[in-house]
């Protein structure tokens, strides 16, 4: 589909800072309160740092427009749909509010190959977080391209079935139905304009989803806080990994689950009829 090469180890800095308000308005958004000590729940991080390009450099999707610029990170892809695939990150210093920070990204490889929809294009992307002079968090993130659904396809996911969520075998279980509202503030404070997570009749109509899709980061922070809520502390754990499964559809019910194995967690969102949506893992800090 297309020579990436000029773009693998690509690289780009943004600069933030962890105000007090961005704090607050993440807690809020989570309904909890906010850390006596003002230290930030881990996964806010990715409402730090996030693209700020104009309205007008926006792409049909709501995503910013990509070229084959110097100046853009990403290639001028073949394919169109956007979704976060998976991601890793390891929490080595805790971020306060306050912080300024610095996130350095780098294209780490783009990959085709053919799914059971049609084409895919895998691009992995390694990003470190620094608070100050310490870096933070380092992580990997993959994202996936792919076209448009052809005319007459079923929605994704299907209609919710007859089976249900077995609660069975799992140390912590909670039901949760992120509902239009919060993806809206979850879309805000990472400035996230794609238009699957508020726009109902593109999200149906152009890209074929069911519903509003729910961010797929917005569901591995729902589990990160189901460690916190689990271990009574902001730094639960000291890595995690998610893998997107199957899209979860706003204001459907969620079921998040976490045990223990082994040491470490095992996490995973399901929706109401068992349909596995997330999986994750987690290692506990020290």
């Amino acid at each position: 589909m297309g020579d990436y090469t000029a773009w693998i180890g690509r690289e780009e800095a943004r600069q933030d800072v962890l105000t007090e308000s961005v704090l607050t308005r993440w807690c809020a958004m989570l309904d909890r309160d906010v850390p006596a000590d003002r230290t930030a729940p881990q996964g806010l991080h990715w409402c730090l740092c996030t693209p700020d390009a104009p309205t007008a450099g926006l792409g049909p999707d709501g995503h910013p427009k990509r070229d084959a610029s110097l100046l853009s990170l990403l290639p001028p892809l073949a394919l169109e749909r956007r979704m976060w695939a998976a991601g890793a990150a390891e929490f080595l210093a805790p971020i306060s509010s306050g912080a300024t920070i610095e996130r350095r990204s780098r294209v780490l490889s783009i990959t085709e190959k053919q799914g059971g929809t049609g084409p895919l294009i895998f691009v992995e992307l390694a990003h470190e977080t620094f608070a100050g002079a310490m870096l933070a968090v380092r992580e990997t993130q993959t994202l996936v391209y792919r076209d448009a659904p052809p005319a007459g396809s079923p929605p994704a996911p299907p209609p919710l079935g007859e089976g249900r969520f077995d609660p069975l075998g799992w140390d912590a279980v909670r039901e949760v139905v992120p509902g239009t509202p919060l993806l809206f503030r979850y879309s805000a404070l990472t400035f996230n304009s794609h238009r699957i997570h508020y726009d109902h009749p593109y999200a149906t109509g152009a890209e074929g989803y069911r519903g509003l899709v729910v961010h797929g980061p917005l569901i591995a922070t729902l589990l990160l806080d189901l460690a916190r809520r689990l271990q009574g502390s902001e730094t639960a754990l000291s890595k995690f990994s998610f893998r997107a499964v199957s899209p979860a559809v706003a204001d459907e019910r969620l079921h998040l689950a976490l045990r223990r194995e082994d040491g470490a967690l095992v996490l995973a969102a399901h929706a109401a009829d068992g349909r596995q949506v997330m999986a994750a893992k987690g290692t506990l800090t020290a």
